[in-house]
């Protein structure tokens, strides 16, 4: 499938994604077992001490991953999380977040993905903020 194709399928999705929209996320890059998303800092992914949330952070890593898997289904597919594991690195505050998410392995129902998710400060310094390895399993798309 082309980039272009794969791009817009998983944009039609994404904008169905109302906690994406919500956090003012956004698609910047998709590949053939590829995605990555950013996450601007706001008051809407903050914790009490003002860092980015590790909720905010592991919805990013985890649709990051999922659009990467969803890259590898058939067009009349979808994919969902069946589980993620996810280590933080690192708190921050300010900047964005991005998350690169790759397919490890594809299979016919399953598939293995990873996420890094680094943050880049004001002056454009990246810094590791978290990794996830996540599994999810192609479904019936319903829309």
């Amino acid at each position: 499938m082309p980039n272009e194709t794969l791009l817009n399928r998983v944009q039609q999705s994404f904008d169905r994604q109302g906690l994406m929209r919500h956090l003012d996320a956004r698609l910047v890059r998709v590949e053939p077992g590829l995605c990555v998303v950013a996450l601007p800092y706001s008051d809407k992914v903050t914790q009490q001490q003002a860092g980015f949330h590790g909720g905010a952070i592991g919805a990013l890593a985890d649709i990051a991953g999922g659009y990467a898997g969803l890259t590898t289904v058939p067009a009349d597919m979808e994919v969902v999380s069946v589980e993620y594991k996810i280590n933080f690195l690192a708190a921050f505050q300010g900047g964005e977040l991005r998350a690169t998410g790759h397919v490890v392995k594809a299979g016919r129902r399953v598939i293995v993905t990873t996420a890094e998710v680094i943050h880049i400060d004001a002056d454009g310094k990246e810094s590791a903020c978290a990794v996830m390895q996540q599994t999810l399993v192609s479904v019936p798309k319903t829309y």
